[in-house]
């Protein structure tokens, strides 16, 4: 039975991550009171999402000529530096992800949807058939869609830092560099 886990305007969501640079798994968490959902995946996706949603919200500022309630940055004292809330349970996988933003509530809307064998599985954002795959559905005000794409680029960027000849990451001991004929950097 297909699970829709649905927060509207969450006590916190976030972008975070357990384990090393280098070993990092990549989570979405959201917490409301007692409720606590979180979800796995990739460091490409958690990037992306912080992106578009930052996107979408100039769009919507731009649009509306000013007048939609979405701040142009993160607003001060809304950073979130805290770790992710334990204990950190993978409901899922994502698969696919949708965002959007809801002109009437003026809410910004995030889905991630379960990893499926076929694309065509899921559905158009804010559907809810019973066959489909599970999914995180969140609902955020402009301005706590911008404090969760700050820190999603942060954490993104926290990883191991780039070899500045070749720019893949650096390992603690060096690595390999392909652009200096294999010799250790």
């Amino acid at each position: 039975m297909r699970q829709v886990f649905l927060f509207d305007q969450p006590d916190r969501f976030v972008a975070g991550t357990v384990g090393q640079p280098g070993e990092r798994q990549f989570y979405l968490q959201a917490r409301d009171g007692q409720r606590l959902v979180s979800v796995a995946l990739e460091k490409q996706q958690v990037q992306l999402l912080a992106e578009r949603v930052d996107s979408l919200l100039d769009e919507v500022v731009r649009r509306s000529g000013g007048e939609a309630p979405v701040p142009a940055a993160a607003p001060l004292g809304s950073e979130d530096l805290d770790p992710l809330d334990a204990p950190v349970d993978e409901e899922f996988r994502v698969g696919a992800m949708a965002l959007g933003w809801n002109g009437e509530s003026e809410l910004v809307i995030i889905e991630a949807h379960e990893v499926t064998e076929d694309e065509d599985d899921v559905p158009d954002l804010e559907e809810d058939p019973e066959d489909g795959p599970d999914v995180l559905r969140v609902r955020l005000t402009g301005a706590a869609a911008r404090a969760f794409a700050k820190r999603a680029l942060t954490v993104v960027a926290a990883g191991r830092p780039p070899c500045p000849f070749c720019n893949l990451p650096l390992e603690p001991g060096g690595h390999i560099c392909p652009r200096a004929n294999g010799y250790r950097r």
